[in-house]
């Protein structure tokens, strides 16, 4: 599917942290967000893994972790009831985009929203990352809805 030889999807464990963390730091809006202090993300983590709606998973190759989602199950009342999975935090190393990785991690979420009964699958991405737009816009995403969100701290 990918053309990436041996790369293997699995829900991440405490360990991954640090990896994931470097991922999600590896672009200038993630730079200019991320930290360094590991413990908030390690007591983010075991929030997440403590909670069976939620899942983060990571694509690996060669014991590397070089792709990482987080994969939410929302149920609703909206839309007959129907559950909705919710795709968060969306990397790929940039060093190997390009070579399907990241349409894999998305195939993979969404088999795993599929199974869990989800109805349809969403995300949100900033509005500056044109070429996860086009990415999303390949993978049969629609830009269907203008999403806002609000600083609570």
């Amino acid at each position: 599917m990918t053309g990436v030889e041996g790369l293997i999807f699995r829900k991440a464990c405490r360990e991954d942290v640090p990896s994931l963390v470097a991922l999600l730091a590896d672009d200038p809006l993630g730079q200019a967000r991320e930290g360094t202090d590991l413990a908030p993300y390690l007591a983010a983590f075991d929030a997440i893994a403590a909670q069976p709606m939620h899942q983060i998973i990571v694509g690996e190759l060669k014991g590397r972790i070089v792709a990482t989602c987080q994969l939410t199950l929302l149920h609703g009342l909206s839309r007959q009831g129907m559950t909705r999975a919710l795709v968060e935090a969306v990397r790929t190393a940039p060093e190997l985009r390009g070579l399907g990785i990241g349409a894999a991690l998305m195939a993979e979420a969404e088999a795993r929203a599929r199974a869990a009964g989800a109805g349809i699958i969403q995300l949100t991405t900033d509005k500056t990352r044109h070429r996860a737009h086009a990415f999303y816009d390949r993978l049969g995403y629609v830009a269907s809805h203008l999403g806002y969100k609000k600083p609570l701290v």
